[in-house]
């Protein structure tokens, strides 16, 4: 009975380290984001605010921010903030968004907290760094789109920010992804959201099953 305890205890460490080894999706989406920094180093800019980096849209009008240290982010650890106008032509009401979003100086943000952990890094602390440690320590808030071929990161309800696997034969090297759902209930024709896109994108279900979902979309080509 001991030997095969043994045996299983054995198993169960070559599973994680292979599993460790052979996580193509979360080494290859460190690649993949630091090329879309190295392409766009005047998007990538310190957030003071919110304790991290901010990785702006080439119109200004949005912004992913991941952060530098879980345990001392202000609320989220990553998130979108995002130019509210747009919205409110198109029908927002603020004040009936749900609690995940937030409205301030013209602006929206929504967001989700990975840990309260305190992140120490071996190196110079960077904004590829500070993705490494998602990668690290919050493997699944990181995912693979198919459909797309982007890699990204689940800010919850819904929404994401996501990025190319290879800028070279993809026109939308980076995205910022809402779920319409609150806005429409807010009062938002999501068809008229100028500069963002209304589409249904086929994502995979709770049970990896590819679906159709509608989705707001704002997609930028960087090359």
């Amino acid at each position: 009975m001991k030997k095969n305890a043994n045996y299983a205890a054995a198993a169960m460490v070559i599973l994680a380290v292979s599993c460790s080894r052979f996580d193509v999706v979360g080494t290859d989406s460190v690649k993949s984001f630091d090329k879309v920094l190295r392409q766009a180093p005047q998007l990538v800019t310190a957030d003071e605010m919110n304790g991290g980096w901010s990785l702006a849209a080439p119109d200004g009008m949005a912004r992913f921010i991941w952060s530098k240290n879980y345990a001392e982010s202000p609320l989220h650890d990553v998130m979108l903030e995002f130019d509210a106008a747009p919205f409110i032509a198109a029908g927002l009401d603020p004040e009936k968004l749900p609690g995940e979003f937030a409205f301030y100086e013209g602006m929206l943000m929504t967001g989700a907290k990975l840990g309260q952990e305190t992140l120490k890094y071996s190196g110079e602390v960077t904004p590829l760094a500070s993705y490494e440690q998602i990668m690290q320590k919050h493997r699944s808030a990181i995912g693979y789109h198919a459909v797309l071929d982007h890699y990204g990161v689940n800010l919850g309800g819904g929404n994401l920010f996501e990025w190319a696997k290879d800028m070279a034969t993809n026109d939308k090297d980076i995205v910022f992804v809402l779920n319409p759902e609150p806005f429409i209930a807010a009062g938002v024709d999501p068809s008229r959201i100028d500069g963002w896109v209304f589409a249904k994108v086929t994502v995979d279900d709770a049970n990896g099953k590819p679906v159709e979902a509608d989705k707001i979309l704002k997609p930028f080509n960087l090359l």
